[in-house]
């Protein structure tokens, strides 16, 4: 009996991989429409202290995408480790595939407590049974505490979905004062009007606003003695509101930003290159967790470069964008993108009508009209270049970041376009993605997913406990 015990430890031990523990607790901190440029640490004009220090204490990525530009495809993509179209979750206000299985089916057998605080924008509940709670669609700091008490408690780990509305529209949280609109510097390809610059310091504002939400998280982790058992992983979402990020498949509308802390397995200050997407963001926590991987998830667990033992993960990331559906959007205006390490292929399915979203009937986009009108050739050019788009275009990423130079026509790189194009067709044909077609059927995966998400059960409210105001 004796010597099965030990035979069993030993088994047991090997299947652990080496320098992991078996049971890290996880967090997962998402902010709202944040192009990540814009983040302090990632070289852009926002105060982040909090992700600052998380960065001297983790591993920055510099090649993080997603699948969709938008909330809800992006918010599926992440839970279920599938990509949109598979899932059937493409357009915005979606909802999965009965009987798709989400991060709560698979960590909830291993033990763990898996709770949801703050923004939801998914259904249906059967697919995400998650614990839930929020305040004003934000994370519930309270509900967060009382959390880590209860697992800290029964030594059960958590993994908590900490989901900001922030920066969001409108933009009306943090101090806009600590940012002046003459000083700021914009990217190229977003035209510069005084509306624009004054608007932009409520942006970042609100990115200081949720910058302060992870410092409150780290904060209750330390409180709790959890710092050193427990993997942190902050995303920004899709990009801002504004031309050419939200709801385009440019670098700054599908890139995002992904800093993680382990304290004893990822290397303080480190920065990797690796190329990761969203939808492998559910493999890598189970294979932390030390839980199965199933072969259904169309993500690849990137727990290898976290741990240091390798600097390469994807050759091709993918993503797509659908306006059927969106506010002020076309009826059929579908975008699909693939990108390796030194260029983006976007094909604009239907390049033949203007794009059009809510950012084309904006104030912000009103004002870079009229001020083309009046002569500004930078808002002139830039503006037109966002309502018309040929069918495809490629970029040098890595020469281009800001995607200004459409190189899809030049013809010693025809064999370039070939082989993308390719690609992306592959992966499409995989995903049961028929373009147009599917486009037009987004309709049918939004009307049941509303229905669902409104009568999803709301968040338990939770008595005020008297305590010092958050500052914002």
């Amino acid at each position: 009996m004796l010597l099965r015990a030990l035979c069993f430890l030993v088994l047991a031990f090997w299947a652990i991989p080496s320098g992991m523990a078996a049971t890290p607790n996880l967090v997962f901190i998402i902010a709202d429409d944040c192009t990540s440029r814009d983040l302090g640490c990632y070289g852009g004009q926002a105060h982040t202290p909090h992700l600052n220090r998380l960065v001297e204490e983790g591993m920055k990525f510099t090649r993080c995408f997603q699948a969709a530009p938008m909330c809800s495809p992006t918010r599926h993509n992440i839970y279920t480790g599938l990509y949109p179209v598979r899932s059937g979750a493409y357009p915005n206000h979606t909802f999965a595939n009965e009987g798709t299985k989400s991060v709560v089916h698979y960590l909830r057998p291993q033990g763990y407590r898996v709770h949801l605080s703050g923004k939801r924008h998914i259904a249906p509940p059967s697919v995400f049974p998650f614990e839930y709670s929020g305040k004003n669609n934000n994370p519930d700091m309270e509900a967060i505490d009382q959390l880590m008490t209860e697992s800290k408690q029964s030594e059960k780990p958590f993994c908590l979905f900490a989901c900001s509305n922030e920066p969001h529209t409108p933009w009306n949280k943090g101090d806009a004062s600590q940012y002046d609109p003459a000083a700021l510097k914009f990217p190229p390809y977003l035209p510069d009007t005084p509306y624009v610059r004054e608007q932009f310091t409520h942006y970042l504002a609100e990115i200081t606003y949720f910058d302060q939400q992870v410092g409150d998280i780290l904060d209750l982790l330390k409180k709790h003695q959890l710092d050193d058992s427990t993997l942190v992983m902050v995303v920004s979402e899709q990009g801002n509101s504004l031309p050419f990020a939200k709801w385009t498949c440019y670098e700054a509308g599908v890139g995002s930003a992904m800093i993680v802390r382990w304290p004893g397995h990822v290397a303080p200050g480190s920065t990797t290159d690796a190329m990761v997407e969203y939808v492998d963001v559910l493999p890598t926590f189970l294979e932390a967790a030390g839980a199965p991987v199933p072969k259904v998830l169309e993500g690849k667990s990137f727990l290898p470069v976290l741990l240091g033992k390798t600097d390469q993960h994807k050759q091709w990331t993918y993503s797509l964008m659908t306006t059927n559906g969106i506010i002020n959007g076309n009826d059929c205006y579908p975008i699909r993108s693939v990108r390796n390490e030194q260029y983006r292929l976007i094909w604009n399915l239907n390049a033949a009508v203007p794009f059009s979203n809510a950012c084309t009937s904006s104030k912000e986009f009103e004002s870079m009209l009229a001020a083309g009108r009046a002569g500004n050739k930078q808002a002139a050019e830039q503006t037109d270049r966002y309502l018309h788009r040929p069918e495809f275009e490629l970029y040098d990423v890595q020469q281009d970041p800001f995607n200004m130079h459409n190189l899809a026509d030049q013809p010693d790189l025809q064999n370039v376009r070939k082989e993308m194009f390719a690609q992306l067709q592959s992966w499409m044909k995989s995903q049961g993605d028929a373009g147009i077609e599917t486009e037009l059927e987004a309709g049918e995966h939004q009307k049941r997913g509303k229905q669902d998400e409104d009568e999803a059960p709301a968040p338990t409210p939770k008595k005020k406990r008297a305590g010092k105001k958050k500052s914002s």
